[in-house]
């Protein structure tokens, strides 16, 4: 039969008062592998033991710090250097956008990164067959007692680490050993059983994973309307002739509810056409809202023409000059309508009501830059 090797003693207490004093003691003594085992966190124990912060909220801040700032600069590099677009008229360094993506990814990084580094690097892979798992020390303090371990290195400290724990008031001061496979057990990563575990694992819950979502929860009778009788942008159509899915509105047909428009082209005729909606806060607000949108990257914020574009297309005219201020609603919402010169029409991005309430929006812009003296009354 073997001899056991001898990991430790371990000793019980009371109360919490008991516990906090032997912390102390044991703290100040020269056994330095010790550790204390209560039913509940108690507190002041940390200072009883004297023990040093934590490293490792530092692996969270600088792994988080490191993933958002690179995070940053990758967006940084890919919307004003690689893929530079327009949307809305904003920047293209756009910080607020980017905020909840910054969020994210640093929660995330660092609080992965914390997870490893704490099994990894601090706790160092540990085997969880330790030599106090089933004693009847870790039940008592795991019920209603309060215990001290010490770990035994050599052979001097054998008898002293006994007689220290009786000095400072332990009951039931037991001697602690090792199992044999414990004694051989390694902590590494690298371990062929462990790497064979992870990569079976990484396997198993890779393909089950894929099984599952792409084809056991498509299987007959359901689909879960994966396939769709519909055609997608651009796709071709074997159905017509001509094969464009995309089809125009029928010849000679109107939606219902909404006359065609009939000015197209004729602007002149458009100035008879009168706005429809009262100036009030609410359209107001859409207007601004719209305008600022759709209209501002290039009549600028206040239509003065102060184009956002960066040259890009040619700057517009300001909308205060004489002949725009003397326009009526339906020629502004003609050229809305239709363009005009290199302005496209907003036909399709503004609805009917919406072009009007842009159109309130820009007279409220030319009154307050052109007030006149009975505006100011």
């Amino acid at each position: 039969m073997d001899e056991k090797i001898l990991y430790g003693y371990s000793g019980l207490f009371d109360t919490p008062d008991e516990i906090i004093e032997a912390a102390n003691k044991t703290a100040e003594s020269k056994f330095k592998k010790y550790d204390v085992h209560t039913p509940y966190p108690v507190h002041g124990m940390d200072d009883a033991m004297k023990l040093k912060p934590s490293r490792l909220p530092y692996v969270a801040l600088v792994v988080g710090l490191s993933a958002m700032f690179g995070m940053l600069g990758f967006m940084y590099w890919i919307s004003t250097v690689d893929y530079p677009v327009i949307v809305g008229g904003k920047p293209f360094f756009s910080f607020p956008a980017w905020v909840p993506v910054l969020f994210e990814i640093t929660v995330l990084s660092a609080s992965i990164a914390t997870v490893v580094a704490m099994i990894a690097i601090f706790f160092k892979f540990p085997n969880i067959s330790h030599p106090l798992h089933d004693t009847d020390f870790m039940k008592s303090v795991t019920s209603d007692k309060y215990g001290i371990s010490i770990d035994v290195t050599d052979d001097e400290n054998v008898e002293e680490a006994k007689l220290f724990l009786q000095s400072i008031g332990a009951n039931n001061v037991t001697a602690i050993y090792w199992d044999n496979d414990e004694v051989n057990f390694k902590n590494s990563v690298l371990q062929p059983k462990f790497l064979a575990l992870l990569l079976v694992l990484v396997i198993g819950v890779s393909g089950a994973t894929y099984f599952t979502l792409n084809k056991l929860m498509f299987m007959a009778p359901f689909n879960w309307m994966r396939e769709q009788a519909k055609y997608i942008p651009q796709e071709k159509s074997t159905f017509f002739s001509d094969e464009f899915a995309m089809r125009n509105p029928v010849a000679g047909t109107v939606q219902r509810g909404l006359l065609p428009y009939k000015f197209t082209k004729k602007p002149e005729e458009s100035a008879a056409l009168i706005n429809p909606l009262e100036v009030t806060k609410p359209n107001l607000d859409l207007g601004k809202k719209k305008y600022d949108i759709y209209c501002s990257p290039c009549h600028g914020y206040f239509a003065e023409g102060d184009s956002r574009m960066r040259g890009q297309f040619p700057n517009p005219p300001s909308l205060h000059s004489e002949k725009v201020r003397n326009w009526s609603d339906g020629r502004i919402f003609n050229v809305l309508t239709d363009g005009q010169n290199v302005m496209p029409s907003y036909a399709y991005q503004l609805t009917r009501n919406e072009r009007w309430a842009v159109i309130l929006y820009v007279r409220a812009l030319q009154r307050s830059l052109n007030a006149k003296e009975s505006d100011l009354k």
